[in-house]
């Protein structure tokens, strides 16, 4: 029966389409997909269903199909944005963050920003299911207000050509499902499409996968989107999946919209990144990360980190079309850290 939502529950989507058994389970349409979505973001739906319903997409695997969908319920029910009047790269990393490796998205982004490709980088703070260190934690070890109202964001991507938007913020009921998303243990679909949360109205968005398969879904899934608004794509192969390049041979998609999804790969040795994924491990990654950041920007720091800043944020540039080779890039960003200039954006995002 109908109800405010439609005919499909969660409990009967589970028990007839995505959770009937791993050889009949099924894809749902686009308006289930939605009215499922719908429900969750509604804040009601029993929790063992909800768990139930989570894990059975986990399992099946969601096309790009029911994940346009997600998404589309996500910008209608949750999400609220401020564009600023640049035109950023949107930096959707995976929320729940790295373990390992540094993160270096901070100081690749201010360093792709000074050389005058703006940028925006989001995220949660510890979101499930790894909890683990994103964007957030080293722009708050650096001393960088992140609390910010997705308004503030906008205005400090428009004052310095670098902005944070915070997810409870401008993502907040999709934050609420915290709890929840910590109870399952396992990463949910939530993890993939709040990573297309866009909350700047950006054309460009880049990201990272680790096979090219993935890369190829969320090509699909912008596509099958009615509200994501990407107009480019530029996703890597990343270090514990975020939107850090990993070192060696490495795979790199480009979309642009009405065109199809390319490839090429890249060897990062022959630009500058010669060493090995190790060798960017840290130990307290939030205040390691900070440090690093810092000494990169300042000029103190002249080893592979420093490396690894400039073919990322050379990424950053070229992924906006604002150099038209990695060379380019790295020439770009080895002249703003070189005169002062990415050091000084470090201040001004300080003080803002």
């Amino acid at each position: 029966m109908a109800d405010e939502y439609g005919e499909w529950p969660l409990k009967r989507l589970n028990t007839e389409v995505v959770a009937s058994g791993p050889k009949s389970a099924g894809d749902m349409d686009r308006e289930q997909a939605r009215e499922a979505f719908q429900r969750i973001l509604d804040l009601k739906p029993d929790q063992t269903t909800l768990g139930a319903f989570w894990l059975a997409n986990r399992w099946k695997k969601n096309n790009p199909e029911e994940l346009g969908a997600y998404v589309d319920v996500m910008y209608e029910e949750s999400r609220h944005t401020a564009a600023p009047d640049a035109d950023p790269v949107d930096c959707g990393a995976n929320y729940d963050g790295k373990a390992r490796s540094a993160v270096l998205g901070v100081a690749a982004g201010i360093v792709a920003a000074a050389a005058g490709t703006p940028i925006v980088v989001h995220s949660g703070d510890h979101v499930p299911s790894q909890k683990e260190v994103a964007y957030k934690h080293v722009l708050d070890a650096l001393g960088v207000r992140t609390e910010l109202t997705p308004e503030a964001s906008a205005r400090m991507v428009d004052e310095h050509g670098f902005g944070f938007y915070y997810q409870p913020a401008f993502n907040p009921t999709v934050d609420a499902l915290w709890d929840r998303r910590d109870k399952m243990g396992v990463r949910t679909f939530v993890n993939t499409v709040e990573t297309l949360a866009n909350p700047a109205d950006a054309a460009v968005h880049l990201g990272s996968f680790y096979h090219l398969a993935f890369a190829e879904k969320m090509v699909e899934t912008v596509r099958e989107s009615e509200h994501a608004g990407f107009e480019r794509v530029l996703m890597f192969q990343g270090l514990e999946g975020y939107d850090d390049v990993r070192p060696g041979s490495t795979t790199v998609a480009e979309w642009d919209a009405g065109s199809d999804l390319a490839d090429f790969t890249i060897e990062t040795p022959e630009y500058g990144m010669d060493f090995e994924t190790e060798d960017l491990h840290v130990e307290d990654v939030a205040a390691d990360s900070a440090t690093i950041t810092k000494d990169v920007l300042s000029g103190e720091r002249t080893d592979q980190f420093r490396d690894a800043v400039l073919v990322n944020a050379a990424l950053r540039l070229y992924a906006r079309t604002d150099v038209a080779t990695l060379d380019e890039g790295i020439e770009a960003a080895e002249r703003v850290v070189s005169d002062g200039t990415a050091e000084a954006l470090l201040a001004d995002l300080r003080a803002f």
